[in-house]
């Protein structure tokens, strides 16, 4: 069974002026999917997207194997990594393996994630790890992002202190094939090494190294994940909107962005376990979409999470009251792995015994339908994803689809959906107030504007 994308709540038919016309889409689709398709297929063809090919590298698969073999009595796995280093490591974790998994006994190894710079995170986590039984994955493309190597070097120190036999054969490096100071320190120490694609970024790279090697080290089917998006990667390279999931869901957002003003992207999973999925999402849409496009005009949806029960209960008073600016994604499971039957207790409260005996995924997946029935009724635009179970063949398709959709969703706002001029600024200022060696001019600049900006503090 496959991923499946409905988008009917998102038609003129259902919510009235706030919708597309279906014959509109197919209409805008006659006259240009196919130049935006070619576009798509020349750029993978001569290797510029290599997201697009990375389901189908035997040769890691079966490099990440044999580690496995290595680590088979390993009782820690920490990722060090921020943004496409780890938010697609934290979702496959807590997709495959549960949000819980590090509470359960489950004889895998627990993971833990060193991405943010937080002096309190990092204190607890040297506090909870014993480094002799730790597996340290340090994970950045070019070797230098500030966040990445001072939580390395952290670590790194506590590794050297408490356990310096240890350092070659607990400590993973994936990185650049040839540059970047992580090539030189692997080289310097020996240390078992992996390989981020020249032309796979970091948001696209989960079914890389990057996301591979902490998931098969913790218990996931990496085979299986590959296979689910080898098989969306058929679907998804159809030049044909009504068979095509990604190139639908890209046009629908495109569309009402273009011509009703909806610049808002709410993805909603109605599982705790697909939550994180909506952290990896906005790094994907917002890093690759908020561009100037070649017109030179700003453009750019927002992505925004929201959690099915829970923001029902916190953001949906907004969704259905507030301005006509969002489309809402839903993202429903068919059937959950596990099933808890509500008990049959307070039976004699009227307001209460309407539950008892059933289940609570039949009560979570009602609510997203009564959520969707709400949101339609006001002329909210609204779209689901249906997940037939959440398992590693289809959290690969649906990592794939939504790659897929925003590569896309790039041909059709214009722009380079595959750079990041934005966040490179924000490092290249980072370099400089810290005192790196070669941003000394930066630095005065930025001292220089701090000091003739008018203070306001109160």
């Amino acid at each position: 069974m496959t991923i499946r994308y409905r988008f009917e709540n998102s038609l003129y038919e259902n919510v009235g002026d706030k919708g597309l016309k279906y014959d509109d889409i197919l209409s805008y689709a006659k006259e240009n999917l196919e130049r935006h398709h070619k576009d798509l297929l020349e750029k993978r063809k001569n290797k510029t997207l290599g997201f697009f090919d990375l389901p189908y590298d035997k040769e890691l698969v079966n490099k990440i194997n044999e580690l496995k073999k290595k680590y088979i009595n390993i009782k820690n796995v920490v990722v060090i990594g921020i943004g496409g280093s780890s938010l697609g490591n934290i979702t496959l974790n807590d997709a495959i393996n549960g949000v819980y998994h590090n509470d359960r006994d489950t004889g895998l190894p627990k993971i833990y994630f060193a991405d943010n710079v937080d002096p309190e995170k990092m204190a607890h986590l040297l506090e909870i790890l014993d480094p002799k039984e730790t597996v340290f994955n340090v994970i950045t493309k070019s070797g230098s992002t500030a966040e990445t190597m001072t939580n390395f070097m952290v670590l790194y120190d506590f590794l050297q202190e408490n356990a310096p036999e240890k350092i070659k054969e607990n400590l993973i490096i994936t990185t650049d094939k040839e540059n970047g100071n992580l090539v030189k320190i692997a080289a310097k120490l020996g240390l078992d090494t992996f390989v981020v694609p020249y032309n796979v970024g970091g948001r696209f790279s989960v079914l890389s190294s990057v996301g591979l090697v902490p998931a098969a080290l913790t218990g996931v089917d990496i085979e299986k994940l590959l296979q689910g998006a080898a098989d969306m990667d058929k679907i998804c390279s159809v030049c044909d909107i009504e068979k095509n999931p990604a190139y639908m869901a890209a046009l629908i957002h495109y569309l009402l962005y273009r011509d009703k003003d909806v610049n808002i992207n709410v993805l909603m999973p109605y599982a705790d376990n697909l939550a994180s999925l909506s952290d990896w999402f906005r790094q994907l849409w917002a890093e690759s979409l908020g561009k100037i496009d070649n017109k030179g005009k700003n453009v750019g949806i927002t992505p925004a999470k929201s959690v099915g029960a829970i923001d029902q209960h916190s953001q949906v008073q907004l969704y259905i009251e507030g301005p006509f600016d969002k489309l809402i994604t839903f993202i429903e499971v068919e059937k959950f792995r596990n099933t808890v039957k509500i008990p049959e207790v307070f039976t004699e409260i009227k307001g209460l015994n309407y539950l008892c005996g059933q289940t609570l995924d039949t009560l979570i997946n009602n609510e997203k339908k009564a959520t969707e029935i709400a949101l339609t009724s006001e002329n909210r635009p609204n779209t689901s994803i249906i997940v037939p179970v959440i398992d590693e063949y289809h959290v690969g398709q649906l990592f794939y689809m939504l790659e897929v959709m925003t590569a896309f969703a790039g041909e059709l706002f214009n722009i380079d959906a595959f750079d990041q001029p934005g966040v490179e600024a924000g490092k290249v200022a980072t370099y400089a107030l810290m005192g790196r060696e070669g941003y000394e001019s930066k630095r005065k600049e930025i001292e220089k504007e701090l000091k003739n900006k008018k203070q306001r503090e109160m």
